[in-house]
């Protein structure tokens, strides 16, 4: 028998995305309840999914049958509307990262250079390798103690091959903001390729986000998501804006039934509760506010300052332990978050990352961390 192929080197040995443990098999590992958890991986709505999301996604049962808009045009009508575009000039996905697959296809031909800052959310560079191009992670961009981004050096790495430069914001894994200057700097700066400005946590961010510089630049695309603040992270709903040449490419290389009737249904109920996003976020400022305070009863770590999203980074520094030990130190106490070292390329093992959830939950991380020997 002839051996399996694949298409290029990218998928001969393949890394793949680690995502936060599930509640459920901790518990059963460690002989937890499940109630005594606080997953604090995955950077999940402490409320629940957008209620008026889940009444409109009842309602669309009854039309399971019937093949969706092959570009959820309903979806992109609401979002146009709500953002101020055009639906032309709005593409939808299951999920952010699907968006950001079809990115990577449309706008760099194999071989092509893909900029990120390092380190970065991992799909940008998974993404990237399996579709045969070329990540270039500009590690020396980020100042490891804040771990904010350093646009000059960022601006610096820009070169005539660059064809996309990824900008996240609020940053992930660090929860860092960039000011709508430094945003149109990079933007200014990387004419030939295409910016993609990732605003997945911007709900959180006291902010409305930079979405209007699409309007203004057509090498840019902003990227949002419906997993956080609105709660659908199961449902898989995300979409894009940009200029309608950009659009109409990603249109072209998507799936053509991406998106099913209950996510649009959800994510134009979504669009319309307020109230519900009004809660997320204050809730996860109370509690980010809380857990700022609690650190400061630590002695082998230390909360990074300045996230503007709903996680944060914990530095240890006691040099006797290591990400790998405390992350699973945790475990062993009903805590789940993320190993920067197994998550975060280049982030090596002196930090993890911490969702911000309710106030109790944030009390048993920092409880469990001083618990630790």
């Amino acid at each position: 028998m002839p051996p399996a192929r694949v298409a290029h080197p990218g998928l001969k040995s393949p890394e793949y995305y680690v995502p936060g443990l599930a509640a459920d098999d901790v518990a059963r590992r460690y002989g937890i309840s499940p109630a005594d958890i606080a997953k604090l991986g995955s950077a999940e709505n402490p409320h629940g999914a957008s209620p008026k999301a889940r009444a409109a996604i009842g309602d669309a049962l009854e039309r399971l049958h019937l093949y969706p808009s092959w570009t959820a045009e309903p979806l992109r009508e609401k979002i146009a509307e709500v953002y101020g575009y055009e639906p032309s000039q709005v593409v939808c996905g299951a999920g952010e990262t699907e968006i950001i697959s079809l990115v990577i296809r449309a706008f760099c031909p194999p071989g092509g250079r893909i900029q990120m800052p390092g380190p970065c959310f991992p799909i940008y560079h998974l993404f990237a390798e399996t579709e045969g191009r070329v990540p270039v992670l500009v590690f020396e961009a980020t100042d490891r103690p804040s771990m904010a981004l350093d646009v000059d050096a960022y601006l610096a790495a820009v070169d005539d091959d660059t064809r996309i430069v990824f900008v996240t914001n609020p940053h992930s894994p660090s929860g860092t903001w960039l000011s709508e200057s430094d945003v149109r700097r990079i933007i200014e700066a990387a004419p030939r390729a295409l910016v993609v400005l990732d605003e997945a946590y911007v709900h959180y961010s006291a902010t409305p986000g930079y979405i209007h510089l699409a309007r203004e630049y057509d090498n840019a695309v902003v990227l949002r998501t419906f997993s956080k603040a609105y709660g659908l992270a199961g449902l898989r709903v995300g979409f894009g804006v940009a200029s309608r040449p950009i659009i109409d490419a990603l249109l072209a290389v998507k799936p053509t039934w991406n998106m099913g009737g209950l996510q649009i249904a959800g994510g134009i109920a979504a669009l319309d509760d307020d109230d519900h996003v009004a809660r997320t976020v204050a809730t996860i400022a109370e509690s980010r506010h809380h857990v700022a305070r609690r650190f400061g009863e630590l002695d082998r770590f230390r909360m990074v300052p300045h996230s503007r999203s709903n996680f944060f980074l914990v530095e240890i520094v006691d040099p006797d332990t290591d990400s790998n030990a405390v992350f699973n130190g945790l475990l062993e106490r009903g805590v789940i978050v993320k190993d920067g070292a197994v998550s975060w390329r280049g982030l090596e093992d002196r930090f993890l990352r911490c969702d911000v959830n309710l106030p109790e939950k944030m009390d048993h991380l920092v409880d469990a961390l001083r618990d630790l020997d």
